[in-house]
């Protein structure tokens, strides 16, 4: 790997754990609210979600430096506007869900979210396959992470 491209690659880690840290600062209390909250028997221990997330933006990651490495943002116009949008929007939940607490938004929310993802994939996959290809463990993961914010939503109407 060239120096350039170490850099690059770099920088996309760079971007992906920057959007990471905003959602991360709405969910300082993320634990303690989640584990107060009805749960369906189906949900994960709060000790999950970290984890996977760090494995979700890696992957986030090399998949834009992917792309990117491929004629870089310019020639890559849209599907870098997707994903740019869709990585707004995954910051953008854990605000809405934990530190405002709005079940329902956090739910419209994750739905476009999800439909971003899709069509980022789908961008991505035409660039260059395996950069389409690493997003499909986040588009399943935020497909469960939908289903557990309608279910937390609906089981605790007073609280979100």
């Amino acid at each position: 790997m060239k120096l350039h491209e170490f850099g690059g690659l770099i920088g996309w880690l760079v971007l992906t754990f920057a959007a990471s840290a905003i959602g991360a600062l709405a969910s300082v209390q993320a634990a303690e609210f989640y584990g107060q909250l009805q749960q369906p028997a189906w949900a994960p221990p709060p000790g999950v979600f970290g984890p996977v997330w760090s494995l979700l933006y890696a992957l986030m990651a090399i998949s834009g430096w992917l792309v990117w490495g491929t004629g870089g943002v310019r020639a890559n116009r849209f599907a870098f506007g997707l994903f740019f949008a869709q990585l707004a929007l995954n910051a953008l939940w854990s605000w809405l869900f934990f530190a405002w607490r709005l079940g329902a938004v956090a739910f419209a929310e994750i739905i476009l979210l999800w439909l971003l993802i899709i069509a980022t994939l789908i961008a991505f996959w035409r660039v260059r396959p395996v950069a389409g290809l690493l997003l499909a463990p986040y588009l399943i993961w935020v497909s469960f992470a939908a289903a557990l914010n309608f279910a937390l939503w609906r089981l605790n109407p007073l609280t979100l």
